[in-house]
């Protein structure tokens, strides 16, 4: 038995999300896994395309955040890359599109944004922002005991992929569902 790659979990996500949402509206569903990152889009009971992007939680975290919290440099530096990779995205599914994910970690950026724990929940892009700002600021300097993040690199690569994709796709919230 073998590990599912980002493509077959984004599927199974996509699946998951349209058997817990009502209609057929357009959906994209997001997965940030641990070396890529996918995107599933469509608006029936299988995803209409998927993109794969080569940006993950431990590929981002392993290159560029040498320790926690990241330098400054290093923050910049994967920066650029998760947004070279995010812009292969533009263009991708539906522009009215609801944004969902079903992943852990983006569920851990909620409860450090402060959005509180339930079956579905919604994340808005300015929560994203602001936590991403306090990052930001860590990397810059700030105590970590001001910060009020996890020492935690996996956690920051996910809330940078995050941050960049909503900003760049201009999705203004995502929703986090079981």
């Amino acid at each position: 038995m073998h590990a599912p790659d980002a493509g077959e979990e984004v599927r199974a996500q996509y699946a998951a999300v349209r058997s817990q949402l009502a209609g057929n509206a357009p959906v994209t569903v997001l997965h940030i896994g641990a070396a890529q990152t996918a995107v599933a889009s469509g608006d029936g009971p299988q995803p209409g395309a998927v993109l794969l992007l080569d940006i993950g939680w431990q590929r981002t975290s392993t290159r560029h955040f040498g320790r926690m919290p990241p330098t400054a440099i290093g923050l910049e530096d994967a920066i650029a890359t998760v947004e070279d990779e995010v812009m292969r995205a533009r263009g991708f599914g539906a522009s009215d599109a609801r944004l969902c994910t079903t992943d852990a970690g983006v569920r851990e950026v909620a409860r450090a944004a402060g959005i509180g724990d339930g079956t579905a929940v919604t994340l808005p892009l300015d929560a994203v922002e602001r936590t991403f700002g306090r990052l930001a600021a860590l990397a810059q300097g700030m105590p970590a005991s001001h910060a009020g993040l996890p020492a935690d690199a996996g956690l920051a690569a996910t809330l940078l992929i995050l941050r960049e994709f909503m900003h760049h796709l201009h999705f203004q919230a995502i929703t986090v569902l079981a």
